[in-house]
């Protein structure tokens, strides 16, 4: 008897125990703050990246010669990057593709002429003729100079070449002295005189890196005929 009284006063203290916890949850809410718990997704993982600032770009048009310094720069959205206009020419991937090559007979007589201006110039000064190709005038626009004249009179460094034509014009390239030739410059020097396969071209070196350029036109002689 003394026992079963021990067990109904444990069983009731017990009872008395969890309604006093469950009355203190329901106090500090801390039911529905587990619930919220359990049910609420989890932050992800993922890192933030912050997005790259975009630098402002600006293009602008180099001038190679003091023939075209005073015209506007060229708007290249306008005419795309394909093709640009120079004169009454233009450059582009067809050019490589229906280039008109000099017929020899032309080419020849071109470099007669030049040759007959070169013995009239002043001796004074080195020359030299240089007969044009498709790869000067076209595509990469490289040109090569005579080895033996450059090592004899050109600088045995990189240096800027000015040319100057027969107007007066100057044009500033890039001479490399390993390669013997002209680089960054030439293009724009070719173009502006829309130079072609067969024109036959006169340098004279008129001081250390300054040469005088005259031009002998492949189709000179039948224009002139034509007139």
């Amino acid at each position: 008897m003394v026992m079963s009284n021990k067990v109904l006063a444990y069983e009731e203290s017990r009872q008395k125990r969890l309604e006093e916890n469950k009355k203190r949850m329901e106090e500090l809410n801390l039911n529905k703050l587990a619930q919220a718990l359990r049910t609420s997704p989890k932050p992800s993982p993922m890192k933030k990246t912050k997005p790259r600032a975009k630098l402002p770009v600006e293009l602008t048009a180099v001038r190679r010669s003091s023939r075209v310094a005073d015209k506007p720069a060229p708007n290249y959205k306008e005419i795309g990057l394909e093709t640009l206009r120079i004169g009454r020419r233009s450059y582009g991937r067809r050019d490589l593709l229906t280039r008109v090559y000099a017929a020899d007979g032309d080419r020849l007589d071109a470099i007669q002429r030049a040759e007959e201006l070169e013995a009239g110039l002043d001796n004074q000064f080195p020359s030299f003729i240089k007969p044009m190709l498709q790869s000067h005038v076209t595509g990469g626009f490289w040109l090569g100079l005579p080895v033996q004249f450059c090592k004899a009179n050109l600088p045995k460094h990189d240096e800027m070449i000015t040319l100057v034509d027969e107007n007066g014009d100057e044009s500033d390239t890039k001479y490399l002295a390993m390669k013997t030739g002209l680089s960054g410059g030439w293009r724009g020097f070719a173009l502006d005189h829309e130079l072609v396969d067969g024109d036959a071209l006169v340098f004279q070196l008129i001081e250390p890196t300054r040469f005088k350029v005259y031009i002998i036109r492949v189709n000179e002689a039948e224009e002139n005929g034509a007139e």
